[in-house]
C-alpha cells in the first residue's frame, strides 16, 4: 500500500490504477469520503489514463491526527503524492471539499495542473452552508458518524435514488461511515476556516488558465447550480455542464453521464496540453 509522509509527518495514502504510461489524473474526494468515492471514475478512466486517488488526511487509510486540518495543507498533501510518483503535472479532478482543494492546487501549484475538473463544489462559504456543516460536525461528535451520516445523506443523494443508494454510502462515500468523529469534525473545521485563512477562493479564480470543466447536478442542494455558475464565470477557461436529475453525489448516482462528460473533457484537455508542450519545446 503506497503512503507518503506529509511535511508534518502525517501519512497520506493513495492508490494508482489504469495505464502506467497513460496521462495522469489526480482524483481528490470531498468531506468524509475516501478514494472509493471515485471507484466508478477510476474504472472508466483505466483503459487510457493513470488514475491516482488520494485519501485526504482524516479519511480512508491516511492518518487521522487530532488537531486542526487546513485545506491548503490537504492541497500540499496531494501535490506530495504527485512528487512521490514522479508526476510533473496531472489532470486534477476534485469533488465538493475536494473541489476546493483542487482550486488551491491550481492556484498555488499551477505548473502541476494540466486541466481542472471541479464537480459539485464552490469557491466561497455561504452562511447557510456554514451552519449546516457546523450542525453535522456537532452531530458527529455528539451522536456518532452513523447517525450524522444518515441525516446528511439526504443532502447528497437525490430523492429518487435515496433508498437504492443509501446502503452503498458506507463504503463508496461521500460521508463514508467508518470515520472517527474527530477526523470528520477536523475536515469540517478546515472548510469553515478556509475563508478566514485564505479569503474567498473566488478572488483568485481569474488566475487559472488551464482547461477547466465545472460540473453540477441540477438537483444538488448542497452546492447548488449557482455555485458552479460563479466558478464558470470567474475562471476564464471554464466550461459549465449541468447534469439533469443529478444531486450532490452524482459521480455515483449518475456515474454513466458523469464519466461520459469527464472522459470527453479529459480527451480534449490532454490534446491541448500535448499541443502546448510541443509548441513550447519547439520554441525553446
Amino acid at each position: 500500500m503506497p503512503f507518503i509522509r506529509a511535511a508534518d509527518d502525517v501519512r497520506i495514502h493513495y492508490e494508482v490504477t489504469g495505464r502506467r504510461s497513460g496521462p495522469p489524473v489526480l482524483f481528490i474526494q470531498g468531506l468524509g469520503a475516501d478514494r472509493n468515492g471515485w471507484n466508478l471514475q477510476r474504472l472508466a478512466t483505466a483503459p487510457r489514463y493513470r488514475a491516482v486517488a488520494v485519501d485526504n488526511r482524516g479519511a480512508g487509510r491516511s492518518d487521522k491526527p487530532h488537531g486542526r486540518y487546513h485545506l491548503e495543507q490537504m492541497a500540499d498533501d496531494a501535490v506530495a503524492v504527485l512528487d512521490d510518483l514522479g508526476i510533473d503535472c496531472a489532470h486534477v479532478v476534485g469533488a465538493s471539499m475536494g473541489g476546493a482543494i483542487s482550486q488551491i492546487v491550481a492556484i498555488k501549484h499551477r505548473s502541476r495542473v494540466r486541466s481542472l475538473t471541479l464537480a459539485c463544489t464552490a469557491a466561497r462559504n455561504l452562511p447557510w452552508r456554514e451552519e449546516l456543516l457546523s450542525s453535522w460536525r456537532d452531530a458527529a461528535l455528539e451522536r456518532g458518524i452513523g447517525a450524522m451520516g444518515h441525516d446528511a445523506a439526504r443532502w447528497v443523494i437525490g430523492p429518487r435514488s435515496f433508498r437504492r443508494l443509501l446502503p452503498a454510502i458506507g463504503w463508496l462515500g461521500p460521508f463514508a461511515l467508518g470515520r472517527p468523529a474527530h477526523a470528520f469534525a477536523a475536515q469540517v473545521d478546515a472548510i469553515l476556516d478556509a475563508t478566514t485563512e485564505y479569503g474567498d477562493l473566488v478572488d483568485e479564480l481569474d488566475t487559472i488558465d488551464v482547461p477547466t470543466l465545472v460540473l453540477v447536478g441540477n438537483q444538488d442542494i448542497l452546492t447548488p447550480r449557482g455555485d458552479s455558475e460563479e466558478l464558470a464565470e470567474r475562471i476564464p477557461t471554464a466550461e459549465l455542464v449541468v447534469i439533469s436529475g443529478a444531486a450532490h453525489g452524482f459521480m455515483v448516482e449518475h456515474a454513466a453521464t458523469f464519466n461520459m462528460v469527464l472522459l470527453d473533457f479529459l480527451g480534449r484537455a490532454e490534446a491541448a496540453w500535448h499541443e502546448r508542450s510541443v509548441g513550447e519545446a519547439a520554441a525553446s
